[in-house]
């Protein structure tokens, strides 16, 4: 059951841009200055909630934005024995577009910590890496 619900959390961090439902995002993530996020490039990592949620508003809702779909792929999960903290690993295709012009990520590597808050999964830490073409 607990996997379900982190299923859910990492599901939610992704999905939610479908419908731009940000309340969905919030719940998913801690929101305090631990959180942080690696993207693939440098200028987009992202420590703390607050800068987080500035990053959505620019980029995310960003009416030249629209999510069009994702697909999380062998996604594995794992709970430590204490059962508050979990780690998971798996390939995200991630699709949108911007000012109407395809944009996506494809097997894009995403590793993520979550640890239990108030009795729900919350995403602490995330990393997103390419594989290099060589």
């Amino acid at each position: 059951m607990e996997k379900e619900h982190i299923r859910e959390a990492i599901s939610a961090s992704i999905g939610w841009a479908l419908t731009k439902d940000t309340d969905l995002l919030y719940r998913s993530l801690a929101q305090d200055e631990r959180f942080f996020i690696f993207h693939p490039d440098s200028k987009s990592t992202i420590r703390g909630f607050e800068a987080f949620k500035q990053y959505v508003e620019r980029l995310f809702l960003n009416e030249a934005f629209k999510a069009t779909g994702f697909e999380i792929k062998e996604l594995d999960i794992h709970i430590t024995d204490s059962g508050n903290v979990a780690w998971f690993s798996c390939l995200l295709d991630d699709h949108g577009e911007w000012n109407g012009k395809p944009s996506s990520w494809i097997d894009v590597r995403w590793t993520g910590v979550l640890e239990k808050q108030k009795d729900q999964w919350r995403i602490v830490q995330m990393h997103f890496s390419k594989a290099s073409d060589n």
